[in-house]
């Protein structure tokens, strides 16, 4: 019994040691599973941000290009406004200096026009029938056409030699009156006064005589007499109280008090 027991202790005493050194080598494989796994997760890892860092790179080099492209074509649109702005400036330039030959060709025409209307005035002849209106109405008729054109030099010659030839006709009142307004038309106040007045003074019941007292008073007004020229517009409307030029009167009175 004693020896049974006493192998008993030998068999223990060798199994212990045995069994610590297997669960040692278990432990140390288990370490070793554990790093190797945390080796492949690592290299995962990097794996996922290798791949990253490409796609990223790839991303910059897509949108480096991307750039290079908008840049070369950002040069041309401004290279093309450019061309467009000197394009639209050269026609700019060609549209005025033709319009500046237009205006000249016109302004050309106008003034042989009146002068020719000019020498019609001048050397309408008389009719031997002194009753025959057309020649007298032909030359009232070019006199007002260099007066609306605003030919206002030509047009007072014209009116001067249509009184002088036409002494004798009903229409020298009127012509009497686009006389001064031509003349006012030139600026020429203190002759167009005279006019205006001989007018009045010559013609007093003319159908002109109150636009002629309105004339009056811009000539006073355009030779520095605006007290004058605020008389003489009440004084026409006193005188011809239902006339245009008399509600023209009253604006400009009410307008400058």
């Amino acid at each position: 019994m004693l020896k049974q027991r006493a192998l008993l202790l030998l068999a223990l005493s060798f199994a212990i040691p045995a069994r610590a050194g297997l669960l040692e080598d278990n432990g140390a494989r288990k370490q070793i599973q554990q790093l190797e796994a945390r080796v492949l997760k690592l290299e995962d890892e990097v794996n996922q941000r290798t791949k990253s860092m490409l796609d990223l790179q790839s991303q910059i080099d897509a949108l480096n290009t991307e750039i290079r492209n908008l840049r070369g074509q950002n040069e041309e649109t401004t290279h093309g406004l450019q061309d467009a702005e000197k394009r639209q400036k050269d026609f700019y330039v060609d549209l005025d200096t033709r319009l500046r030959h237009f205006e000249s060709a016109e302004q050309a025409a106008k003034e042989a026009a009146s002068a020719s209307a000019s020498a019609v005035a001048v050397k309408a002849p008389v009719s031997a029938d002194p009753s025959d209106p057309v020649p007298e109405d032909r030359a009232f008729e070019a006199a007002y056409g260099m007066y609306k054109s605003g030919s206002y030099a030509n047009a007072v010659k014209a009116y001067q030699d249509f009184i002088k030839m036409y002494s004798g006709s009903a229409r020298v009142p009127d012509a009497n009156y686009w006389l001064g307004k031509s003349q006012f038309g030139m600026k020429d106040y203190k002759q167009a006064l005279a006019t205006y007045q001989k007018l009045l003074k010559d013609f007093p019941e003319a159908p002109k005589a109150a636009d002629a007292m309105y004339g009056i008073s811009g000539c006073l007004k355009g030779l520095k007499k605006p007290i004058a020229a605020r008389k003489t517009l009440r004084q026409l409307v006193a005188k011809y109280p239902a006339s245009e030029a008399a509600a023209k009167a009253k604006k400009l009175l009410a307008a400058t008090r």
